[in-house]
């Protein structure tokens, strides 16, 4: 039988997990604080590297290192700053050939002794391709041999054993992002840029979905005259599922809204007569509108303000173009 089987989980002291998981806490976040002053000239001149590049942000290191420079360079790249990663292990073995001159080269090491870094430095110094490098020893072959040497080195490790890297690559990481942040501002890098890169992402939807990419359109869209009878305006409602109807003139242009509400308002007039009347004498007049240039979050955002739930799209003639409701929104994820 093994020795070294685990305790039963009943054993476990929970105090000293608890212990355990803060002293974690404590000794990554001494870790980061002691990036701060070394946020110096050389981090500086890193940005400016970067800046000028006319190629790409190449990141590579092995290990936990590698697995810390891909969330860099995928930060990078979604922050203004075209980036990719390279495993050095595969870069000796024909991947080199993704570096290009004209890109610069950022390396991860703890140790700055990792062979298989070393081992392809030659390759890009002699193509002149500027080299910045975050490591864990200042005094290490990689801080010597790059352009710019960013210290991310720690006191000690999380683990109480001293070998899972942990501070060490929570270090290299947050270093990473400053780098990532720092070029994200002197781009004046916007919140649309980065949705232009996140499509398929909450504040992609809410910045780059247009009114006109949700609307009803044509037969879709509710409408009818302003003679028409109640059952008639209640009818239209039913086969088009938005919970309103826009009243038109002969050219479709908007002349008011009836909705669910103005149903209950009319149900609740003794002196309304509902048999008789028609949707112009029951209708909202002046209805809260949208363009179908506007983003589908400000159609949200007016829903909100006026507690509606559907919106009547108009152009600059106030011609009903379009319709849509809050379910609209909420199937586009906007909401």
């Amino acid at each position: 039988m093994n020795a070294r089987i685990a305790p039963p989980a009943a054993n476990l002291d929970p105090d000293a997990i608890a212990r355990s998981a803060r002293t974690v806490i404590a000794t990554e976040a001494a870790a980061i604080r002691a990036l701060e002053p070394r946020i110096d000239g050389g981090f500086v001149q890193a940005c400016r590297l970067i800046l000028a590049c006319r190629g790409r942000l190449v990141v590579s290191g092995m290990g936990k290192s590698g697995h810390v420079g891909r969330k860099i360079a995928a930060t990078l790249a979604s922050t203004g700053t075209p980036s990719f990663f390279v495993h050095p292990g595969e870069a000796s073995h024909g991947d080199l050939g993704m570096i290009q001159p004209d890109d610069v080269v950022l390396a991860l090491s703890n140790s700055g002794e990792t062979d298989e870094l070393l081992f392809i430095l030659p390759v890009i110094k002699r193509q002149g391709i500027p080299l910045i490098a975050i490591t864990g020893n200042p005094r290490s072959s990689l801080a010597h041999q790059a352009d710019v040497h960013l210290d991310a080195s720690i006191s000690s490790e999380a683990c109480p054993l001293g070998l899972a890297p942990t501070a060490s690559t929570t270090a290299a990481l947050v270093m990473g992002d400053a780098l990532a942040i720092a070029l994200l501002e002197a781009r004046g890098f916007t919140a649309e840029d980065f949705a232009r890169s996140h499509p398929a992402g909450s504040l992609g939807r809410r910045l780059l979905l247009h009114i006109s990419d949700i609307m009803h359109t044509g037969e879709g869209v509710p409408m009818v005259a302003p003679g028409a009878s109640l059952t008639q305006a209640l009818m239209e409602m039913t086969r088009k599922h938005l919970g309103m109807t826009a009243v038109v003139d002969a050219d479709r242009r908007l002349l008011g809204v009836f909705t669910d509400g103005d149903l209950r308002r009319a149900l609740d007039d003794e002196e309304v007569n509902l048999r008789g009347a028609t949707v112009e004498a029951l209708m909202t007049r002046g209805p809260k509108t949208i363009t179908s240039d506007k983003l589908a979050i400000e159609a949200a955002q007016l829903m909100e303000k006026h507690q509606i739930h559907a919106l009547l799209v108009v152009d600059q003639e106030q011609h009903v173009v379009g319709a849509l409701n809050i379910h609209d929104l909420l199937r586009a994820r906007v909401v």
